[in-house]
């Protein structure tokens, strides 16, 4: 699958665009719709279903430097109640804090990320490892591993993140509860 075709296979879901939309007007730092409600709405039209079955979340990636709670608690409340008319559950996330509280919430180091990408570089699983963001023309699409294992519905551990492979048995059995196409290579 190239870009094109994942962009446009992802864009069928109307909430994708919607808080893309809503993200360009916002204007925030280095904002990104992220991850599974991208890659899961490919795998929905790909097998058939409704293009929102299984998707948990619709995560939202933004750095700004200010790295305060309270920053990070304004940017999350606007876009909630820019966005509760979609009645889906938004996870929105300053990257340029993160480092300040994963090691407590999650017991693994996590550096400081100088950009949003680098946050996307560091999911559990490589087949995530997608950002989508408006720009003036259209999109840009950030996928470093390209769109294979999205394709073909594939979920592969991410040895560059804070691997953990008890979080990578519970994401890869909830998913394939949910899609039973999907092939989930084993954690090494």
């Amino acid at each position: 699958m190239d870009e094109p075709r994942f962009l446009a296979l992802a864009l069928k879901n109307p909430v994708n665009i919607a808080i893309l939309d809503e993200l360009r007007r916002l204007a925030l730092p280095d904002a990104w719709l992220v991850s599974g409600c991208l890659v899961q709405t490919v795998w929905n039209v790909l097998t058939g279903r409704a293009v929102d079955h299984g998707i948990a979340d619709y995560d939202i990636f933004y750095f700004d430097p200010d790295t305060s709670w309270d920053a990070e608690d304004a940017v999350i409340r606007q876009l909630q109640a820019r966005l509760d008319h979609l009645g889906v559950r938004i996870e929105t996330r300053n990257q340029a804090r993160v480092h300040l509280w994963y090691p407590a919430k999650h017991a693994l180091p996590y550096p400081p990320l100088s950009c949003s990408t680098d946050g996307i570089d560091r999911f559990l699983t490589q087949n995530t490892q997608v950002g989508v963001r408006r720009t003036h023309d259209g999109y840009e699409v950030y996928a470093p591993h390209g769109f294979d294992d999205v394709a073909r519905l594939i979920a592969r551990p991410n040895p560059g993140s804070n691997f953990s492979a008890t979080n990578y048995a519970v994401k890869a059995q909830r998913w394939k509860s949910l899609w039973p196409e999907l092939t989930v290579i084993a954690a090494e």
